[in-house]
């Protein structure tokens, strides 16, 4: 697959298809694993990470779900396309920093990628639409299990499987989700909620991971321990937690609407106001306004389908997205105009947020049964 191609399709859970995604955006699942006796990437010399990729990447290429896929090696790649794939979540900035000895290779899905000689020899990531870790583990398990009857990995009894960061020791195993909270912002909740979540041992990071700021209400929360716990534990903890994380949400949009329903729909409607009209927008305050727009899908005052079409603006509109589509690097101010005229673009068929209480059946005053105009 040409990376052309790959750019042409986003993946379902880019899209949001497939499953509930109203606060719970995406689920993804993380194996670290490495060869029996090898020095870690890191430590390794070139010409041996060259070698220990040529030894990995044909049985990675071979695997069943990898036919038809995108493989390449890092070096092969401009600055941008790089960036690109961080920006999907299909490789890690540290292996976007990397170059020669390093490879990805992503399935036709883009729901399964394996990142070769980043800080671990293999990298294996599952992603899946909603909440649905275990979904996500399976896909992964099943790759997992083919590999290790190809290759050796570096294994201890009482450890389990060895790592370069210790605190990936054990299942090697990362559950994550991405979730998005405007209620639990907007109500002040979010902090008395994550400093629960971070008093559980998870932790808590932006939308790109650890080290990046949460935009667009996005939160990214994560296991932190691996060792001493079996996958399936790990993963339901995860879940439980999740769960109880999303009803907090969902409890916090209801009330908001409740308490002070002109307030949430003011700060919806100036969101689509400024989305439909901006001639230049930068990253932070379009994902800021994208999010009201999801939280008015949600709500019932905007049409229940622009939460698509906010999800995939949520990458297209991103630097290297930018840049690539216009073929050619930009500067600050030509991405903020060119992203102000996708959003435009994206969003010129969605109608205005709606002048009534959503899913309010009660009858019009006067006895008028003629609907509410829209704003």
């Amino acid at each position: 697959m040409r990376f052309s191609t790959l750019m042409k399709y986003p993946a379902d859970w880019m899209l949001g298809l497939g499953a509930d995604n109203s606060v719970v955006l995406t689920s993804r699942i993380r194996l670290a694993r490495n060869l029996h006796g090898e020095a870690f990437p890191g430590w390794a010399r070139k010409a041996h990470r060259a070698e220990l990729l040529e030894r990995m990447r044909p049985k990675v290429e071979g695997l069943p779900v990898m036919k038809d896929g995108f493989s390449r090696e890092l070096s092969t790649l401009d600055a941008i396309e790089k960036q690109v794939l961080v920006e999907r979540h299909l490789i890690s900035r540290e292996l976007a920093a990397r170059g020669e000895g390093s490879a990805v290779v992503i399935d036709r899905r883009q729901s399964l990628s394996l990142l070769l000689n980043e800080e671990d020899h293999l990298r294996m990531q599952a992603i899946r639409t909603g909440l649905n870790l275990h979904g996500a583990y399976e896909a992964l398990s099943e790759v997992d299990e083919m590999l290790e009857s190809q290759l050796e990995f570096a294994f201890d009894p009482q450890l389990g499987y060895l790592t370069t960061c210790p605190t990936n020791l054990g299942t090697g195993l990362r559950a994550s989700v991405m979730l998005h909270l405007p209620g639990l912002v907007l109500s002040d909740q979010i902090g008395q909620v994550l400093q629960g979540v971070t008093k559980m041992g998870l932790a808590v990071r932006g939308l790109f991971g650890e080290g990046s700021e949460s935009l667009g209400n996005l939160f990214q929360i994560s296991n932190q321990s691996t060792l001493g716990e079996s996958e399936e534990t790990i993963i339901r903890r995860l879940e439980r937690v999740i769960s109880q994380v999303a009803d907090h949400e969902r409890n916090a949009r209801a009330k908001l609407f409740e308490d002070d329903p002109d307030m949430v729909r003011d700060k919806i409607g100036r969101a689509y106001g400024l989305l439909r009209h901006a001639w230049v927008i930068d990253s932070k305050e379009a994902l800021n306004h994208l999010s009201l727009l999801r939280l008015g899908g949600h709500l019932g005052v905007l049409d229940a389908g622009c939460i698509g079409r906010c999800d995939g603006l949520l990458t297209e509109i991103q630097p290297a997205h930018l840049q690539f589509h216009a073929g050619r690097k930009l500067g600050p101010e030509e991405r903020d105009a060119n992203r102000a005229e996708i959003v435009r673009s994206r969003l010129q068929s969605l109608e205005a947020p709606v002048n009534r209480y959503p899913r309010d059946d009660r009858e019009a005053p006067d006895g008028d049964d003629e609907p509410t105009s829209q704003a």
